[in-house]
């Protein structure tokens, strides 16, 4: 056996099958495009699940991959076991209805065997108990004997949802005896770690239909998978993943910066690996443009960094560390995922930024479990509720271990019973939706039947004549649409371009001798046709006519216009706010377009008023827009861009404006002047790290230009000032404005203090103490707490109460008491909170002061009646 680098497996998986006819596919973005299904890329054929639902028809029917993965269903037990991870390489080949079984089974074998040299008496396999064809191959094809067979029913049948489905076949690796559970029925499947699922060949060749009933497919297909991290762990002979050399440089990183050894405490190991996984999956998540928050995606990554925080802190690290690691991240696999390396500054700015931030939220959560615990303690109560630690949990990234040590310290227990049936419901839901969204699609048998040619002339011309090859109604193949009807054609020849990119789908008309339609949309067959969403106005259409295309001129005019603005936009980004900045998602449409990118704060106005210069500037430029196809190297290698989501084959189309280069199937102008004027109408935030512009161009720019215009004359004729004069004379209106509110706040503020000496008159003595409780007139809450502060200067020992009503479902209470009568057991809080509630509101602070609001004025004077009694209860005195 060679002990082989996970980076030379991962070179020679690819080029094994590479040699046997395969095209090799670069990982894809771990964030799905285009699939709203799936969180995560969490399997290698999870990129290609068009290719297996029958949307697309990929180049080649061989396809090998090392995709990139996410799975995040199993947090909790990364680093407990010896092969849990949230990020892992899938190593995968597939066919799309060529080879089946028998080549499938015979080059996993030959690959683990020949090439890696994996001894074949440790290796066994599983198959489905009625799969007899992968019986026959894998014992008399391969020669493996029947008691290294194993037959299996749930396990070895691969299905979600409806759609296409399969059985399976697992290859295992014997690690020995060492690592078993010692049961005599110990065998692949086990859950101890002496077999190890190294490979796994899934043959889909059934449809589930909505019945429940499975249909053979007319296009059989093979989708395997191999862990790279449990491969390596086998070849290096080490006992788990985490010390193969895809993760040993980071443990021994960890180790140097906690000053701590690894491998001589398991539990402290367990914190070794979660630090080790978790800086993996949020390096490469962030690479992709994914950033900590509290949704979705984000809310991921933001856990496993709190996480991550949490294990150093139990290693000893108290300052953010988790940053430093990303160079080692970046060092092990930026050879073959050069985004983490060439996005490292980001990553390192993104990581410690978080880290920052959720110390100082870590520090926040402690506070409120002691004060949590406090209130146990002076209740006699000695168990924390489990909703007080899933709050914890949920709200501030506690963990609930933490949570019952810092518990434990105080002599406090957990209802940890309570907590993990608020975390399982929590889990249900989330395997719920789940569940309900991640089946594929069945096969759109209608249109994938469709094969013949359809060319695409629109780069060129507007106009183009083509012959009308098919026509579907209602999901089904005519022969005519009539006049009303609404329906998909399929031309040979067509000038209309297809949805895709961003850019909207051209409209127009297409006519025959017989009949006219408008086109409404068109969107790309499975085969590559623009297939065209039409709606017949006159006559009929039939099958085999001669027709005229033409697309709608203005529309494409403008719609051009927005798309090289589109990537000028894209570029000026970049510049003002960093190379970090990565499109992810984008609308270009005649009348505007929208652009969606990764960034981690607000953009300035400063920063939004360089972006639209430049985007100007080059504008007035009036620089070629240059197109050409090459190959994709080719295309890398002169600086291309590619675009978050895109699929690209060998051959891409390059669009080259001024120094803007990305590869691009859009439609563009010929020279960046063409676009007129390019003006942003909003910069906001539409999930945590994602950013969105809105902007305009040529006439819709010249409309916003005129609406601006016309705004100032207004506002010019409103104040009576010509346009050169309105910053000026706004400039003094705003002064005046500042220095009313000033003379203002000082005649509140002597308004407050006489106030404040006639409701000293009031001041009376209840259990001993000097109570002040009165309602004021015309005061807000700000005046309330002025008048509070006056008070408190002229009074050395209190407790006041002042409530205040603004119209009939308005009230403000203010409370304060003094700390000489807060040791005697009065709370200013729990005070104002009682008198709070009297008129239908709620509120509460600390002992010293506290504010309150109301919704039922007419109460004030019950809840002010009350508070001496209030009082009395709480220095436990009864009238």
């Amino acid at each position: 056996m060679k002990p082989l680098s996970g980076q030379t497996i991962r070179q020679m998986y690819k080029q094994f099958f590479a040699e046997r006819g395969h095209q090799v596919m670069p990982s894809a973005s771990l964030v799905p495009y285009d699939d709203p299904t799936l969180l995560w890329i969490n399997a290698g054929m999870a990129p290609l699940k068009p290719y297996f639902d029958g949307r697309e028809i990929p180049e080649n029917p061989r396809i090998v991959s090392s995709q990139k993965c996410i799975r995040t269903n199993d947090i909790e037990e990364v680093g407990k076991t010896a092969r849990h991870q949230t990020f892992f390489e899938m190593l995968g080949n597939f066919s799309f209805g060529d080879y089946f079984k028998t080549e499938a089974i015979t080059w996993a074998w030959e690959f683990l065997t020949q090439h890696l040299d994996l001894d074949p008496q440790l290796l066994s396999v599983t198959i489905h108990v009625e799969d007899e064809e992968a019986f026959s191959v894998w014992h008399e094809t391969v020669g493996l004997p029947t008691e290294r067979i194993y037959r299996g029913e749930e396990d070895n049948f691969w299905e979600i949802g409806e759609g296409p489905c399969g059985p399976c076949s697992e290859i295992f690796y014997d690690r020995g005896e060492e690592f078993g559970c010692g049961s005599p029925d110990c065998k692949p499947g086990c859950d101890c770690d002496r077999f190890l699922e190294i490979w796994n060949l899934v043959f889909t060749q059934y449809n589930k239909e909505s019945d429940g009933s499975y249909t053979p497919l007319p296009k059989k297909n093979i989708d395997t998978g191999s862990g790279l991290e449990r491969l390596a762990s086998v070849l290096q002979q080490v006992p788990n993943n985490f010390e193969t050399d895809l993760f040993k440089p980071l443990l021994d990183a960890t180790s140097k910066i906690a000053n701590r050894v690894y491998g001589s405490d398991n539990a402290a190991d367990v914190h070794f690996k979660i630090i080790a996984d978790h800086v993996r999956t949020v390096s490469f998540a962030i690479a992709d443009g994914v950033l900590p928050g509290n949704e979705g995606r984000s809310y991921i990554i933001r856990r496993l960094l709190r996480r991550a925080v949490r294990s150093g802190r139990r290693l000893g690290v108290e300052r953010p560390f988790l940053y430093q690691l990303a160079n080692v991240v970046a060092d092990i696999m930026g050879e073959d995922y050069p985004e983490v390396r060439d996005k490292l500054d980001f990553i390192i700015r993104v990581i410690r930024t978080e880290e920052e931030r959720f110390l100082e939220t870590l520090s926040e959560g402690e506070a409120l479990l002691a004060d949590k615990v406090k209130q146990l303690e002076t209740s006699g109560q000695t168990e924390l509720p489990g909703e007080d630690a899933f709050m914890l949990y949920d709200t501030f990234g506690f963990p609930i271990d933490l949570t019952i040590e810092i518990a434990a310290e105080r002599g406090i227990t957990v209802n940890r019973a309570a907590f993990e049936a608020l975390l399982e419901e929590q889990r249900e839901r989330a395997r719920n939706a789940r569940q309900q969204t991640e089946g594929m699609q069945s096969e759109r048998t209608e249109i994938e039947q469709i094969t013949e040619a359809s060319q695409f002339v629109g780069y060129h011309t507007l106009r183009a004549e083509g012959s009308v090859f098919a026509l579907l109604a209602n999901g089904r193949r005519v022969e005519r649409l009539e006049a009303g009807m609404e329906g998909l054609l399929f031309l040979s020849v067509t000038p209309f371009y297809a949805e895709s990119g961003g850019q909207v789908a051209d409209e127009g008309t297409i006519t025959t001798t017989t009949g006219a339609a408008q086109v409404v949309a068109v969107a790309k067959a499975p085969h590559g046709q623009h297939v065209h969403t039409v709606r017949v106005l006159t006559g009929s259409l039939q099958i085999g006519q001669l027709a005229i295309a033409q697309v709608d001129e203005e529309r494409r005019r403008e719609t051009v216009k927005n798309h090289t603005a589109t990537h000028l936009l894209h570029k000026a980004l970049r510049r003002v706010l960093g190379t970090h900045v990565a499109q992810a998602g984008s609308l270009v449409a005649p009348d505007r377009l929208r652009f969606d990118f990764s960034h981690f704060g607000a953009m300035t106005a400063e920063e939004i008023e360089m972006v639209q210069d430049l985007v100007n500037r080059d504008i007035q430029a009036d620089g070629m827009v240059h197109i050409e196809e090459m190959d994709i190297e080719a295309a890398k290698a002169k600086g291309a861009m590619a675009l978050f989501g895109e699929k690209y084959g060998q051959r891409v189309r390059v669009v080259s404006a001024l120094d803007s280069i990305e590869l691009c199937g859009g439609c563009h102008v010929a020279r960046t002047g063409l676009i007129g004027q390019f003006i942003i109408l909003s910069e906001s935030g539409i999930g945590s790290g994602v950013r969105r512009i809105e902007a305009v161009t040529g006439k819709a720019a010249y409309e916003e230009f005129k609406r601006q215009s016309n705004q100032l004359d207004y506002i010019a004729s409103l104040l009576k000032a010509g346009r050169h004069e309105l910053v000026d004379r706004v400039s003094r209106m705003l002064e005046e404005k500042r220095k009313d509110e000033r003379e203002l706040e000082s005649l509140r503020a002597k308004l407050s203090q006489n106030q404040a000496q006639d409701l000293l008159a009031v001041v009376k003595q209840v259990a001993g103490l000097p109570l002040l409780a009165a309602a004021v007139e015309n005061s807000d809450g700000e005046a309330l707490r002025q008048m509070v502060d006056s008070l408190k200067e002229k009074m050395d020992s209190y407790v006041i109460v002042l409530a205040s009503a603004q119209g009939a479902d308005k009230v403000h209470w203010v409370a304060a008491v003094s700390k000489d009568l807060q040791t005697q057991g009065v709370h200013a809080g729990k005070l104002v909170k009682s008198v709070a509630q009297i008129t239908e509101g709620s509120g509460g602070g600390r002992p010293d002061f506290a504010q309150a609001g109301g919704k039922n004025a007419s109460k004030i004077s019950t809840a002010l009646s009350k508070v001496s009694s209030i009082l009395e209860e709480m220095k436990g005195i009864r009238a």
